[in-house]
């Protein structure tokens, strides 16, 4: 057994006498009794530090999240933002002397920036009332910036009246002349455009910014992360569709360029007009002198290696920084010093803090193990960060960018996880394709007994091209399918990120045979242990994770039975999506049939036995539903045994409570139905 990671809690030692203390197992109700905590801000000055921490009515099904207060010795917290309401997207004033964040109280449609002093008592006060809400705010000198999705051409009382005859309409139909009609679960008004507004951190009247410039941001999405204001409130830099910009008409995929405009114009440039792939993330430097951004260069793949580049806006002279290190950048912010970033990288299955130099692009790892989000930094450097693992959710930490040190700022959960046995974990390496090294993690139950056997549950990860990283995972954990009685396994196939452009492109257009290998190869890695159970193993995922799984279906296999979730069944039918796999790079199913042949998993129908659990939402675009029902109809027409679950009101993820709950309940059930869990 090749370690490839710290093994924790001692891992594989006996655990007779823990387990007999009196402990319980993560089970999905601990999952929903636990509080999420989100990303920290910390204020320019350092003084205050803010997080998002949401918790879950379960008999209501229902969450809230309320901002908390940290200081970053660790020593104290409390509540900013009221029990039972939603806030998001907090933001501190330059001076650090207010907070902004989105809330929807009282009688208000939809979100709204609302303020709240930090240095002395005070309600916080209501600062927009745009119709329709607002969203991706940031703080600039005098202004608070927002996007809005407006209807061109209508002013602020003309939208209300259009939004109100909306919903009181009883006219349901939605009427697309071009791409794209939904985003992941919800439908796109094509009358409608995300456009950057701003208004004076003291109130008034909303200006609009790129809505003169004619030019929308994304249609399909859009964040804070889609445009940046420089600090002296001269430019914007933003997102959007060069090829709708330019020629004024659609494209079924999108050139997402970066355009550079002077607030208060009404024109912007594009200073990216050449890339085909996209250019994402502006951010501009400290002192104003420099854009950020991150560059990829295939177009249709969206997994491709984000490369930063540097924009010196004097010089207009770019250089890309980062193109002799085999990462992807993403969750990047500037240092103070204008000098260099911290970024939280997906590296070798876990997400690590990194500093990548502005000058050269030498990159340092701060962080070794576990996971960490993207991470805020004050003036004198303090730097702080969501941390989680497989064993701890999310927690607020400091980060000694010297050594990687942490140290904890709050204490949500302990008291809830204080006498759970989450079981261990380790990170192991073992032969795949074309005898490769392939990194897998693997979960052992509460109180493992290497003298016994025990039943194996293979778990699939979607993307393709997302790895398994060593964080906390609330839809699909590993250790609560583990505290059933199972050895559970993610390995990082052929396709997953993190392992470098090589590896993560292997895949493509052939989805079928590198991964597939993997998998297979991990079982049969599992099967040569002497503590697994050979005749009691399960497999599943979701999204590609169901796809392999529904490849899996399709040939003779060592599973008793399948989890198929959300799974892309159908190659062809996967063009009412919103996301169409492999037309872009690679050609449509009419061009290139035997691409789409080769690979789709319902050309192994003829070879179905293996009893399946599927489960699909109705509100899933990403993969829409009809995928499942195909899938279920012919299980059934071949006599298979098998179950459909179908929610009505979930997407692509099932996202609430008790949706989530008997989701857990009934994969455990038909598990169990088909492996009895437990060490024999």
């Amino acid at each position: 057994m090749k370690k490839v990671g710290i093994v924790l809690l001692c891992l594989l030692m006996p655990m007779a006498t823990a387990f007999a203390e009196q402990t319980k197992p993560l089970s999905v109700d601990v999952l929903w009794q636990l509080n999420r905590i989100g990303s920290p801000i910390i204020s320019h000055q350092g003084g205050h530090i803010v997080a998002p921490v949401t918790k879950y009515d379960v008999p209501e099904d229902k969450g809230s999240t309320q901002l908390w207060l940290f200081d970053k010795e660790g020593n104290s917290q409390r509540p900013l933002t009221a029990e039972g309401m939603r806030a998001s997207e907090a933001t501190f004033s330059p001076d650090g002397k207010t907070l902004a964040f989105i809330s929807k109280r009282d009688k208000d449609e939809a979100g709204q920036v609302y303020l709240l002093p930090m240095n002395k008592p005070g309600e916080a006060q209501k600062l927009t009332n745009v119709p329709g809400g607002v969203y991706g705010i940031k703080w600039v000198g005098k202004h608070i910036y927002f996007i809005s999705n407006i209807f061109p051409g209508k002013n602020w009382d003309e939208m209300a009246k259009q939004l109100k005859a909306d919903e009181e309409s009883k006219m349901s139909a939605h009427q697309w002349n071009a791409l794209p009609y939904s985003s992941f679960d919800h439908w796109l008004d094509e009358e409608r455009q995300a456009h950057v507004f701003r208004i004076s951190a003291q109130g008034g009247d909303i200006e609009a910014i790129t809505q003169p410039m004619q030019i929308e941001l994304p249609r399909s999405s859009q964040s804070a992360a889609s445009y940046d204001i420089d600090p002296s409130e001269h430019w914007i830099a933003f997102n959007a569709n060069g090829w709708e910009a330019e020629l004024k008409t659609r494209q079924v995929d999108p050139k997402v360029d970066i355009f550079l405009g002077k607030i208060g114009s009404d024109k912007a440039e594009n200073i990216t007009p050449k890339n085909e792939a996209p250019d994402t993330n502006p951010s501009f430097s400290p002192d104003g002198k420099t854009l950020a951004f991150t560059r990829q260069l295939i177009h249709g793949f969206y997994a491709d290696t984000a490369n930063l580049v540097l924009l010196d806006l004097k010089k207009r002279s770019e250089r890309t920084i980062t193109t002799d290190w085999d990462r992807s950048v993403s969750r990047f912010i500037w240092t103070p010093d204008n000098k260099g970033f911290y970024a939280a990288i997906d590296d070798a299955a876990t997400r690590r803090i990194y500093h990548i130099s502005a000058k050269n692009g030498k990159v340092k790892p701060i962080t070794k193990a576990t996971n960490f989000g993207k991470p805020s930094i004050a003036k004198d450097g303090t730097l702080v960060a969501a941390n989680d693992s497989f064993l701890y959710p999310a927690r607020i930490v400091s980060i000694n960018p010297r050594n990687g040190k942490t140290n904890r700022l709050d204490s949500f959960n302990d008291d809830i996880l204080k006498d759970v046995d989450l079981g261990t974990y380790e990170s192991v390496t073992y032969k795949g394709y074309d005898d490769q090294d392939i990194q897998m993690w693997v979960h052992y139950p509460p109180g493992f007994d290497s003298s016994k056997k025990y039943p194996l549950m293979m778990l699939i990860h979607g993307g393709p091209h997302g790895a398994i990283s060593d964080g906390f995972h609330y839809r699909w954990n590993a250790q609560t399918f583990a505290s059933w009685g199972y050895v559970t396994a993610w390995p990082n196939f052929h396709g997953s990120n993190s392992f470098g452009q090589a590896f993560t492109d292997s895949i493509n257009p052939d989805w079928k045979n590198k991964s597939l290998e993997d998998v297979m190869k991990a079982t049969d890695w599992f099967e040569e242990k002497s503590w697994i159970d050979s005749d009691r193993m399960v497999a599943g995922g979701a999204s590609y994770g169901g796809y392999l799984s529904s490849i899996i279906l399709g040939q003779e296999n060592p599973f008793n039975a399948l989890l198929i979730h959300a799974a892309v069944y159908n190659m062809y039918s996967q063009m009412a999506a919103d996301f169409s796999v492999h037309s872009t790079r690679f050609g449509n199913y009419w061009d290139k049939p035997e691409i789409y042949k080769s690979i789709s998993p319902h050309y192994g129908a003829g070879n179905f036995k293996t009893p399946t659990l599927v489960i699909h939402g109705q509100l899933d675009y990403r993969v829409p539903v009809g995928q499942g029902f195909e899938l279920f109809r012919t299980l059934q027409s071949r006599g298979v045994e098998s179950k459909m679950i179908y929610y009505p009101d979930e997407n692509h993820w099932i996202m609430k409570p008790n949706n989530s709950i008997y989701w857990y309940n009934q994969v455990e059930e038909w598990m169990t139905r088909f492996a009895e869990p437990g060490g024999r």
